[in-house]
């Protein structure tokens, strides 16, 4: 059970949320129109914006998915090993990596390394949340829902010890004083 108590404040509504992912699946279905698109969604944060951005979208579209999990002691490092790899190939398809949150910016760009290795013909990114403020590394993110300050954030598909993926809204947890 999802505690309120635990919730400081409402960060976006689940009104703005559909909103914003209906027009980015637009933006990304006029850019992709005529070309084929394989989308890789990242677990287990952005399953729940992955399914939404692909109803949203009106391209021709695939999706896969991969897991990636920080070693002990490295978080937010960008030092990540993958756990759940691609089912596909993406060789010469364009890619348009899917991702909840970027803040240092160090685990998307391991990702697009490890992608680019596999030849695609493209790979953009599309992030629903850019916490900028925290951000190491500059990264090329093509489409992006919102900007956000640094705070934690929870729902829609992100966490907390496993909880509050289940919020339809996205919430900033209170710090444990």
């Amino acid at each position: 059970m999802t505690n309120e108590n635990d919730l400081e404040k409402a960060l976006i509504s689940q009104e703005r949320l559909q909103e914003r992912v209906s027009e980015l699946g637009r933006e990304i279905s006029q850019a992709y129109l005529d070309r084929d698109l394989a989308v890789i969604a990242i677990l287990k944060g952005s399953f729940i914006f992955a399914a939404d951005l692909l109803r949203a979208m009106t391209s021709s579209v695939t999706i896969d998915f991969m897991a990636i999990s920080s070693y002990p002691g490295q978080t937010s490092s960008g030092v990540v090993r993958i756990i759940k790899d691609l089912e596909e190939s993406i060789a010469g398809r364009n890619v348009l990596l899917v991702e909840d949150i970027i803040d240092t910016g160090l685990t998307a760009s391991y990702l697009l390394r490890v992608l680019k290795q596999r030849n695609p013909a493209s790979i953009e990114i599309c992030a629903l949340l850019d916490k900028s403020a925290r951000r190491i590394i500059d990264l090329p993110i093509a489409y992006r829902g919102f900007d956000i300050p640094d705070v934690f954030v929870v729902g829609y598909g992100m966490d907390y010890q496993q909880k509050y993926r289940n919020l339809p809204y996205i919430a900033v947890l209170r710090q444990k004083e």
